[in-house]
């Protein structure tokens, strides 16, 4: 049996074809930086925002905010966790409005300023150029034989 390739099959090509598309590459590299940039805000929350934040309100770490609906009551939510304990996370929520808030800011921001860019690119067309030294010289000599008709 040499020589025998298997035929491939026609949809391989569609696919090709769809995944080689610019909007479908775009939408990958997207992805990608979102998720990035997801990780980045995340820490920025986590990090900087909420240790601020819970110093501002008295030392608070929002992080441990919750409540145990079953089982052992323990000082951090790590720890109620670990010990087997239902729990209604409070703080990873209010983290995770905080985040959707700063990435929200941020999207607003660089859809504003695509925006302004491409306005700026789309701006006025310029005027039509003026008459050409032959269509000068034709209304000229239509003006003239308007003029002699009269």
């Amino acid at each position: 049996m040499s020589g025998f390739i298997p035929k491939r099959p026609g949809w391989v090509d569609e696919f090709r074809a769809f995944i080689m598309r610019g909007s479908v590459v775009d939408l990958a590299v997207g992805i990608i930086v979102g998720a990035a940039f997801t990780a980045i805000v995340g820490s920025l929350v986590k990090d900087i925002f909420n240790p601020l934040i819970g110093l501002l309100v008295g030392g608070i770490d929002f992080s441990n905010i919750f409540i145990t609906l079953k089982g052992p009551s323990a000082p951090t939510l790590a720890a109620a966790q670990a010990a087997g304990a239902v729990t209604l996370n409070i703080g990873v929520f209010v983290n995770a409005v905080i985040q959707f808030l700063i990435v929200s800011f941020a999207i607003f921001w660089v859809v504003k300023g695509l925006s302004r860019m491409q306005r700026k690119a789309e701006a006025a067309p310029p005027p039509p150029p003026g008459p050409t030294p032959s269509e000068a010289l034709l209304a000229e000599i239509r003006d003239l034989l308007r003029a002699a008709a009269k």
